[in-house]
């Protein structure tokens, strides 16, 4: 997809996030490094309107893989809010590469953070070298198990994402957000139910692992799940430590 006059660039409903409208639609994020693909992703370039002595530049966007990313899958399914929006600082947990990390980046913008912790060195490495180009993600090589080894490195979170595919995904972000999410923020999990219980239905390994949140102070908002672009896989959307209601005084 080429950017210019065949291709109108619009904010979409999640703000921080845009489609592009072509010969085919695509979802997109603002490139926060100008002229830097992540993994091989289309670049958009479109006119922005002229300033206000006439002359013109133009902003670049990135396009957004659904089949590379779970939280984009979750957008395109229809979620009704990712609590990921310009300024707001996310801790993600199961980083890989920095695929998706890379689009969060650019919806929270300089004035947001991601907090980005992958175990594994290879695709650590990888997230090392995009993060020397977006100066909001702060990469941390790191067993999202033991979020104590990192505790003087992360501040409070609005929102965590999760995408760890680990059996015990939902303790570790229930551990996490105990830690780091304020009261009154979301998490995001992305569930893959193989990795949950192979033997047990998605359906049923998804209600599962919403009960688990519960009994760690989570309130389940919505759920959606990922199909076309992954099976047996589901987001789950929740709400941490609800503020409680003040009693109003007769």
């Amino acid at each position: 997809m080429k950017g210019g006059a065949k291709v109108v660039v619009e904010p979409h409903r999640h703000e921080g996030v845009f489609i592009a409208r072509g010969k085919e639609d695509a979802l997109c994020t603002l490139n926060s490094s100008p002229g830097k693909a992540v993994y091989g992703e289309k670049l958009i370039s479109v006119e922005a309107p002229p300033s206000e002595d006439g002359t013109t530049s133009k902003i670049e966007y990135r396009v957004w893989n659904p089949f590379r990313s779970k939280l984009a899958a979750a957008i395109l399914g229809g979620v009704d809010g990712i609590h990921i929006v310009p300024g707001a600082k996310v801790l993600y947990l199961g980083a890989a590469a920095g695929t998706t990390v890379s689009h969060v980046a650019d919806i929270v913008g300089p004035s947001g953070c991601v907090y980005a912790v992958e175990f594994a060195h290879r695709p650590g490495r990888d997230l090392i070298n995009m993060a020397k180009s977006r100066t909001n993600v702060i990469p941390i090589i790191e067993d999202a198990r033991h979020p104590l080894k990192y505790r003087m490195l992360v501040g409070m979170v609005d929102t965590v994402f999760a995408d760890v595919a680990q059996p015990d995904q939902a303790r570790i972000v229930a551990l996490n957000s105990h830690y780091f999410l304020k009261n009154g923020g979301h998490c995001v999990i992305s569930i893959k139910a193989s990795c949950v219980d192979s033997t047990a239905s998605p359906e049923a390994v998804f209600a599962q692992e919403v009960s688990k949140l519960k009994t760690e102070n989570f309130k389940p908002k919505e759920q959606v799940t990922l199909e076309p672009y992954e099976r047996d896989h589901a987001v789950v959307i929740a709400l941490y430590r609800p503020p409680k209601k003040s009693k109003s005084k007769d």
